[in-house]
């Protein structure tokens, strides 16, 4: 017999380091994102945040925890939401980008696709900064359909729209890398 332990909301606030909580199973995250990782980041952030001045409701974070539910705590990259940030997490993003590396591509390709789409999260954007390509999911009838588009992309079924050029991302992570 193999035993799992459970935890919660209320035992994850307690923990030191970097994790996320699926379904109670706590998953380590590593130590700190790459310089890589980190740049993209940064940049999808920058661009987004560039274009909210005429949408003061809304905001882009990073690095912030997503409550899905008690269970279920993730630390997407980049969130833009457009609810009030008076709890010390967020409850209803609009778009989540998430920045896949070899070792969290399970878990942003599967687990939190399933997640998010249960969510009901409008966008999920998968940002491969190895192989220099995006997959970008549309919500549509509850459920996640591939978009296709060329270099940027306009996310227009928010509160506020915005939009991403990748093409101008990968051209300035491959000048620093």
């Amino acid at each position: 017999m193999c035993a799992v332990e459970y935890y919660t909301y209320e035992d994850y606030k307690t923990w030191e380091g970097r994790w996320e909580l699926i379904d109670g199973i706590p998953l380590a995250m590593a130590p700190a994102p790459l310089p890589t990782h980190q740049f993209i980041a940064n940049q999808i952030s920058f661009q987004l945040n560039k274009q909210l001045d005429k949408c003061i409701d809304c905001s882009v974070l990073s690095e912030v925890d997503y409550k899905v539910n008690e269970e279920t705590i993730l630390r997407p990259d980049v969130v833009f939401t457009c609810e009030k940030l008076n709890k010390p997490f967020i409850v209803n993003p609009e778009l989540i980008f998430e920045i896949v590396s070899p070792s969290s591509a399970r878990r942003d390709e599967k687990f939190k696709f399933e997640i998010y789409e249960k969510e009901k999260i409008k966008y999920y954007v998968l940002v491969y900064p190895n192989d220099q390509k995006v997959k970008i999911y549309r919500l549509k009838n509850s459920k996640y359909e591939k978009e296709i588009f060329d270099k940027s992309y306009e996310f227009n079924e928010l509160k506020c729209n915005v939009s991403v050029n990748f093409e101008e991302i990968f051209k300035r992570l491959s000048i620093i890398s």
